[in-house]
């Protein structure tokens, strides 16, 4: 692999990349919640060959227009394509600004994952608190103590089956 191009990658997502976590209300899942960890690169149509790139380089995600900002964006939604192809290339290229703490915050939910932690209420309660430290600035549909609320109660789902 070429070294400069794996540089510019890591580079390239400490500017314009994302490692985020969000949360969907979900009845149907185990503990009511979907818990979805996303690694995004966003950039201006006219420079779309660097998204193209970094896709061709992992071999996996999808781009697509984001309409809140006008700009295209490459993003990788799978646990199993996080894990293998993702992550690696950042632990061996790690990002040089505080970006670099987000993505060790997300490698350790998306390790969790893998043992299916947000599956329990323990777990995700765990991953809820790592993820509400992460990106700061960012915008969220829930609280983080709405969501410990609702997991704490044991509601009863439509099926009959306690939560």
């Amino acid at each position: 692999m070429n070294r400069n191009l794996e540089e510019y990658i890591s580079g390239y997502v400490d500017g314009e990349g994302c490692f985020s976590l969000s949360f969907s209300r979900r009845n149907k899942m185990l503990v009511g919640w979907e818990t979805k960890p996303s690694f995004s690169v966003s950039q201006n149509q006219e420079r779309a060959e660097v998204l193209y790139l970094i896709q061709k380089r992992f071999g996996c995600g999808f781009i697509r227009r984001d309409y809140s900002d006008k700009t295209l964006k490459y993003e990788v939604r799978s646990l199993d394509d996080l894990l293998k192809k993702i992550i690696p290339h950042f632990v061996t290229n790690p990002l040089l600004s505080s970006k670099q703490d987000d993505f060790l915050k997300f490698r350790k939910i998306c390790l969790m994952m893998s043992k299916e932690k947000h599956k329990q209420s323990k777990g995700l309660k765990e991953i809820m608190k790592i993820a509400f430290t992460m990106n700061p600035g960012g915008k969220r549909k829930y609280t983080q103590a709405m969501m410990i609320c609702s997991l704490d109660e044991d509601i009863v789902n439509t099926d009959g089956n306690i939560r």
